[in-house]
């Protein structure tokens, strides 16, 4: 029985965000509990279908909170270059990670292992309370702590509750917590694919009429993970599809850029949506990851503005702890909620901005697209300002995002 037990911090969500969070929190001598609805479980077999681009900065959080060892380096797919063209026209970028002296630009990881990763490096701390397969029943916040009751019966108190419980997080709906959103009107269509010619270890996204369609380089050298963002109809469509046909179509999309593709999983498709929150924080609250926002997956970006979230929690919380004031109190959380919104409408815009540019077969819109792409590809200085946006180097990186 947990009972009444009191943590200086509650986090409630035990995915991707959620466990980076309370690992750097417990490495900086914060006691926090982690209650987790499901449960995650080691990943072996066929690659899952939900994967994540970690940029470099992500890599360098999971690094410096102990949590990349875990990995299993046969299930991370480093990657040294990227190809981003428009489709039926000159229009073209290529990055190289030489280029800046890299060895990648980043990994392609499948979700899970990284949760599991984290839950093995989570298990380390006697700071750390993990506990799964339970949820939240009731939640309420006083003036000076939050008291959760968990579906068991078990009651706990924090200082501050940090919701990390995804897109659809009961935490900020009890709360009341309006959203500003916008569907896409976009569905992502996503499998695993083997591919004909090897993928050289390149990430390489090509936008259509239709919408963006990436290929991700998975562990084995002719195997890759695609999001292919298509309407709704589309995605329909491309789900009626027997596989031969779904194959002739995919390979005409992508331009046959690396020979013939064969399906080697299931088809998923689950509509794009943008999310954001009115607030990131309020008195003894914060919001993390995906329950703070989402945005379109054409730059892959999502889990690494949410590990953003992560580094820049543990980085204030920890502060005002050692500072001797109130951790969940909302005088000392402003700071972080305007960082963190800053940052969050900065990649919503930009991503808002790329898929209209992107979308269409209007004239004008291929030539400004051809001339843009074109201008950042043969321009060196500007060409690297957008490696370094794409290996997550920022100004603002928090902490636990830099190289030691």
């Amino acid at each position: 029985m947990l009972s009444t037990k009191t943590y200086d911090v509650a986090i409630v969500g035990g995915g991707m965000v959620g466990l980076a969070t309370a690992i750097g929190l417990a490495m900086k001598g914060v006691s926090v509990v982690v209650i987790d609805a499901g449960q995650t479980h080691a990943v072996s077999g066929a690659p899952k279908l939900r994967v994540s681009a970690i940029n470099k900065a992500s890599q360098h959080l999971l690094t410096n909170i102990g949590a990349w060892p875990y990995l299993a380096a046969s299930r991370i797919s480093p990657y040294q270059k990227m190809q981003v063209w428009d489709k039926d026209s000159l229009g073209k970028i290529d990055f190289d990670a030489q280029s800046l002296g890299e060895t990648h630009l980043g990994a392609i990881i499948e979700n899970d292992a990284i949760a599991f990763a984290l839950a093995e490096r989570a298990a380390e701390f006697d700071e750390l309370t993990y506990i799964e397969n339970q949820r939240l029943e009731r939640i309420a916040f006083g003036e000076r702590e939050a008291w959760l009751t968990l579906d068991n019966g078990d009651s706990l108190s924090a200082a501050l509750v940090v919701a990390a419980d995804g897109a659809n997080s009961w935490v900020r709906e009890q709360c009341k917590i309006p959203m500003t959103f916008w569907d896409y009107n976009h569905h992502a269509v996503v499998a695993t694919i083997r591919t004909e010619l090897p993928h050289g270890d390149t990430a390489r996204q090509v936008f259509d009429s239709e919408g963006p369609l990436a290929f991700l380089p998975l562990y084995e050298k002719d195997l890759s993970s695609i999001v292919w963002s298509v309407s709704p109809d589309k995605a329909k469509e491309l789900q009626a599809l027997d596989a031969v046909q779904f194959e002739r179509a995919l390979t005409a999309a992508f331009d046959g850029r690396l020979g013939m593709c064969s399906l080697e999983s299931a088809r998923q498709a689950f509509p794009l949506r943008m999310r954001y929150a009115r607030h990131f924080a309020r008195h003894r609250l914060v919001l993390a990851g995906d329950a703070a926002h989402t945005i379109h997956p054409l730059a892959g970006q999502g889990v690494n503005l949410g590990f953003l979230d992560a580094a820049s929690i543990v980085q204030t919380v920890s502060e005002l702890k050692e500072q001797g004031k109130d951790i969940g109190d909302y005088r000392h959380l402003r700071n972080l909620e305007r960082w963190r919104k800053a940052e969050a409408l900065e990649m919503i815009s930009a991503m808002e901005g790329f898929k209209r540019l992107f979308e269409g077969s209007n004239p004008l819109k291929k030539a400004i697209r051809d001339i843009g792409l074109n201008l950042v590809d043969n321009f060196a200085p500007l060409k690297t300002l957008f490696i370094q946006q794409a290996l997550g180097n920022k100004k603002s990186l928090p902490e636990l995002c830099k190289s030691e």
